[in-house]
């Protein structure tokens, strides 16, 4: 009697999906990057677009949504990795030091989280130019502006569009004109006349620089 079993099942030649060279890929998007894809008709295909550009271009090559040109690096604060360091609550004077290496006195701080409180709303920006230096802003800081915010005061620094260019300046009211008035006499204000396209995209809510001695 042939006890010989026959073999069923396994992997049969041609069978199943052929193999291709795509790959599936997935991603999760910050709350300005995920509404300004969705405004795409077709966004599998306009990620591609992005993408190919890039190739083509370099890594760095493609902007931004709402990136200012003339500013050297854009970066929502919301990208940005948290980071805490030890925090010590106490007065500093220019007296008789004060030892700062008992542990116990020190609280841990997510940075971030105490210079942008509006993380969603806000992005880091390199500066480029000196038009600013009398309110502390030079070229090369970075800046963290608050979009959320868009009625600056006279004495805020607020980051403005005016026909398609960026700049950092102080927006002020004189009378029935609007200008834009720079902190640094070296350089001229600049009024806004009618027919100019023109809006304040946020408000500077820290500057972050090395000391300058």
């Amino acid at each position: 009697m042939n006890t010989t079993k026959r073999q069923r099942g396994g992997k049969r030649e041609g069978a199943g999906r052929p193999k291709g060279s795509s790959k599936l890929y997935a991603f999760r998007a910050d709350k300005d990057l995920a509404h300004f894809i969705d405004t795409q008709e077709n966004k599998t295909q306009f990620i591609k677009d992005c993408i190919l550009s890039c190739m083509e271009k370099g890594a760095h090559a493609l902007p931004s949504p709402e990136v200012p040109s003339n500013f050297g690096e854009i970066i929502p604060a919301s990208r940005v990795k948290p980071l805490s360091l030890p925090f010590f609550d106490i007065k500093v004077v220019a007296g008789f030091p004060i030892p700062l290496t008992t542990d116990e006195m020190a609280q841990d701080i997510e940075l971030l989280q105490m210079l942008c409180p509006n993380p969603d709303a806000s992005y880091l920006i390199r500066v480029s130019g000196n038009s600013m230096i009398e309110a502390d802003i030079y070229d090369g800081d970075i800046l963290i502006v608050d979009k959320s915010n868009r009625t600056p005061s006279e004495r805020q620094a607020a980051m403005c569009e005016l026909n398609g260019e960026y700049t950092i300046k102080h927006v002020v009211k004189d009378g029935e004109d609007l200008w834009l008035v720079p902190a640094n006499p070296d350089y001229p204000r600049i009024k806004i006349e009618e027919g100019d396209d023109f809006s304040v995209w946020g408000v500077v809510t820290y500057v972050i620089h090395k000391p300058r001695w």
